[in-house]
């Protein structure tokens, strides 16, 4: 029986023996097309995911409301970074675990620093150093670099460039998304500097588990005091919790604050004894998962300037 019998032409559209094949094989997914990249931790996963809009799947290796300083990665991180297109970083020491991730990896796909281009500002080495074992004492950069919206223009500038030049077919959508999110970030970093500028200049003062936030310090100028250095890694001594107690009651700091990453044993203590108010959950290097108070950076941010002025008190 000749071929054309038992596949006849449809009337219109693709040959029936085409058609046959494809509801064999079956539909290619939305995701399956998508450009695989992966994310350190989930801050930086939503701002690629941001940028990337329809066209990139994100997987973040810290989950949300999980520290990235101690992280300690697992066999199906590896196979995570081997399928990914793209991997992206935060660098300025943050991630001392990931250069060994990589390579054990075997992945292919570039590698980019979101925090490329960002001035760094300095921290004092806590002795449970970045930058891995051996790291002498001294001073390090600060990787908090996401805590100045300044800089978190950057890192979209850096996460942009990356995607184009990887799918450079939708070059176009990379550009108008960051485009976009750029414009919510200006907006969002007027509203920080209405809300600090609301806050009593005396009362500009904070304490926080760990020294996550001296880029908002140096650029809106809320000060923040931290029992433990810019590492969670770092434990604080009796000396510096009796030291942060001691300024608390001298300069009457009104509040002290939880870290979603942190154990709040230590804040809670601190706040007992000094008669400092608990001003609530700030976060700081993580997300809240999507059903928390902040599932994306921009909500992070709103919602710690909320519980800021909250508990400093406004004008």
């Amino acid at each position: 029986m000749p071929l054309r019998l038992l596949f006849p032409r449809p009337r219109f559209g693709l040959p029936a023996a085409l058609v046959l094949l494809l509801g064999l094989v079956g539909p290619v997914s939305a995701a399956e097309t998508k450009l695989r990249a992966v994310a350190t931790f989930s801050i930086l996963a939503d701002l690629v995911a941001q940028v990337g809009g329809d066209h990139v799947a994100v997987t973040s290796l810290v989950q949300p409301n999980a520290d990235a300083h101690g992280y300690a990665p697992a066999p199906s991180d590896a196979r995570t970074l081997a399928d990914a297109r793209l991997v992206v970083v935060n660098g300025l020491g943050l991630e001392g675990w990931i250069d060994r991730l990589i390579k054990a990896s075997g992945t292919k796909a570039p590698v980019i620093v979101a925090s490329a281009g960002v001035k760094p500002i300095e921290a004092e080495d806590d002795g449970h150093g970045h930058d891995g074992p051996g790291h002498a004492h001294g001073h390090h950069d600060d990787p908090h670099a996401w805590q100045s919206i300044a800089n978190a223009r950057i890192y979209v500038g850096n996460i942009r460039d990356a995607l184009v030049r990887i799918d450079p077919d939708h070059a176009a959508a990379y550009a108008d998304n960051a485009k976009a999110y750029v414009a919510s970030l200006d907006a969002l970093e007027g509203e920080v500097r209405t809300g600090i500028a609301a806050i009593p200049k005396a009362q500009r003062r904070i304490i926080t588990t760990h020294d996550a936030f001296g880029y908002f310090t140096a650029a809106y100028g809320l000060t923040f005091i931290a029992p433990q250095g810019v590492s969670t890694d770092s434990e604080a001594s009796p000396r510096d919790v009796a030291r942060i107690i001691r300024q608390i009651r001298q300069e009457k700091i009104p509040a002290v604050f939880l870290e979603n990453i942190s154990d709040p044993r230590l804040m809670q203590q601190i706040a007992r004894e000094s008669g400092a108010v608990i001003g609530g959950k700030v976060f700081s290097d993580a997300l809240s998962g999507p059903d928390g108070p902040a599932p994306t950076y921009v909500a992070m941010m709103r919602h710690n300037l909320a519980a800021f002025t909250a508990a400093l008190g406004q004008r």
